[in-house]
This record gives C-alpha cells, sequence and structure tokens, in this order.
C-alpha cells in the first residue's frame, strides 16, 4: 500500500503527493518542521513538540495553519490511513505560495502544511549494544539556530562528513571559542570527568531539543543533578561518557569521538542510567513535561 501525505488539506498517496514549484519552502526554505516518534500508536512529547512548533512560526512571523486542535487530528488521521503504530512523523509549514521575491508576500497568502509518516524499528531494548561514533565539526550554521527552520545545508554537509567515516553524527563547535554547541541533528551531552552531567544552556546557538526538555524534566524528578553549562571540546575530550538525543535518537551512547574513545570506549553507567530513564517515559512514564 502507498504511504499517504496530508498536503494544504488533502489526504494523497505520497507519489502524488506534491507541491507548488513556487512555494517558498521550496525557493526560500521559508518555513519550519517538526518530527514527532509514535510509540504504540501515542505521539512522544507531543506538546513540547507543538509548542517548539508555534513558537519557531512566531519567531518567522508565520501563523498556524490551523488550530492547534485540528493539528493534532490530522497528526492522528495521516498515522491512521498508514496503519502505523511505530513510527516517524514530519511535519513542514512554510510561508506559501507567491511570486519569488526575498520580502514576504506583500498580500499574505495561505500558509503551506505537508505532513507524512514512516515506520521506523521498535524502541531498542540493550543499549550496550547501541553505541556509536561521532566526529567534530565547525558550527557553520546561521546565528537563530534556536528556531527549527527546513535550512538545514549546512547540517546536512556535517552529517555527510560523518557519514563518510562511518560515524552517525557530527558534534558541531564554535570555531573561534572552540566551544561545543549541538549535534548536527541531537542535543548533545557529556559526563564530565567529574562524573557530572553536563548540556548547553539553550540560547541562538542551538535547538532546544524536545527530547532534551523530557529528559532534564525526569531528571529533575528523579533527583539527578544536571549542569546546564557549555562545554568545550577538551572537556569533551576528557569526558568519561557521551550521548545525543532527539526524536530519533532517545538516549544514544557516543563511545567513539574523532576516531578516540570516549571514557573507556564502551556504554557508560550514567548513559545505561538515562536510557532506562528515557525508556520509562517513552513508555508513558512523564505526562507533563515542561
Amino acid at each position: 500500500m502507498s504511504r499517504i501525505a496530508y498536503v494544504n488539506g488533502r489526504y494523497l498517496p505520497q507519489p502524488e503527493a506534491a507541491v507548488n514549484i513556487e512555494d517558498r519552502g521550496y525557493q526560500f526554505g521559508d518555513g519550519i518542521y517538526e518530527v514527532v516518534h509514535l510509540y504504540d500508536g501515542r505521539y512522544i512529547d507531543e506538546d513540547l513538540h507543538l509548542d517548539r512548533l508555534e513558537r519557531s512560526l512566531r519567531e518567522i512571523r508565520l501563523p498556524m495553519p490551523m488550530s492547534r486542535a485540528a493539528l493534532r487530528l490530522v497528526l492522528r488521521e495521516v498515522a491512521r490511513r498508514n496503519r502505523v503504530t511505530e513510527g516517524l512523523l514530519y511535519m513542514q509549514v512554510t510561508r506559501g505560495v507567491a511570486r519569488r521575491d526575498h520580502a514576504f508576500p506583500g498580500k499574505p497568502v495561505p500558509p503551506a502544511l505537508v505532513v507524512t509518516i514512516k515506520r521506523i524499528a521498535p524502541y531498542p531494548t540493550n543499549v550496550d549494544t547501541w553505541g556509536a561514533a561521532a566526529i567534530t565539526q565547525p558550527d557553520l550554521r546561521w546565528a537563530r539556530c534556536d528556531i527549527k527552520t527546513v535550512n538545514l545545508l549546512p547540517n546536512c554537509l556535517a552529517r555527510q562528513a560523518a557519514k563518510e567515516v562511518g560515524a552517525i553524527e557530527a558534534v558541531l563547535y564554535d570555531p573561534d571559542t572552540k566551544m561545543v554547541t549541538e549535534g548536527a541533528a541531537t542535543s548533545f551531552w557529556i559526563v564530565d570527568e567529574h562524573g557530572t552531567i553536563r548540556v548547553r544552556h539553550l540560547d541562538h546557538a542551538i535547538l532546544p531539543g524536545c527530547t532534551r526538555a523530557a529528559l532534564i524534566e525526569e531528571l529533575r524528578q528523579a533527583g539527578i543533578p544536571i549542569d546546564l553549562r557549555e562545554f568545550s571540546l577538551d572537556e569533551m575530550r576528557r569526558a568519561r561518557e557521551a550521548f545525543i538525543t532527539s526524536a530519533t535518537s532517545f538516549v544514544k551512547p557516543i563511545v567513539k569521538i574523532d576516531g578516540q574513545p570516549v571514557g573507556d570506549g564502551k556504554v557508560g553507567p550514567v548513559v545505561r542510567q538515562l536510557f532506562e530513564i528515557f525508556a520509562r517515559h517513552v513508555k508513558g512514564g512523564l505526562k507533563n513535561a515542561a
């Protein structure tokens, strides 16, 4: 059965789904997107993702394409029509179709909304077999990385560089200060040489990750301390453990960076504990993440 996509009010077989060539998302990358994990028929951290969607849209002065209640119905209908209970949902909102001009359309046009979903492998049960490698890359993105824009060329180039050497992520750093920002498509964390869990504080340099926020709230509720403070490449290289988080990565151990082992090169006890905490969250443990 062909996958079904939602495109501007219509549910269509994906091979027939299309947008106008003058859609501003295609012409300028003038749009926002979200990726949400569907687990056992339930969207994980749905409110966090919708909150971030609305925030990103506000930052680029683009209205929601429909009410949040209506959008929730679309998300569920896309999953139902595709018969997906474990998958990844992608939604994209652009400024719509207008004559090509860098400035916003003089007469506002309706925002364009596209929603698709695909099946993915079940949530892993054994974190010890899930460790992966990363590389470091200078962060060449724009100054508003806190907006989840569809402009992802620097991220794509960094991810391709990682792929070409057998790694799964590129850890980005400020080329001037040598401070780590985040992964090309993930939040990046370390357990530093003193045993402290650290992830960079929120600012314009990083995306406010929804999985990052949910895990921080889980740690707060469990009484596990965390340091929301940036760290340098040198501190990263001295770390005992490292991991990434995202809607697709959950809590994924990074055991090698730039060909060198992180700590002893194995999945460590802190990451193992956090993986178990987040596995419970995915299965319905936390109801009201902030």
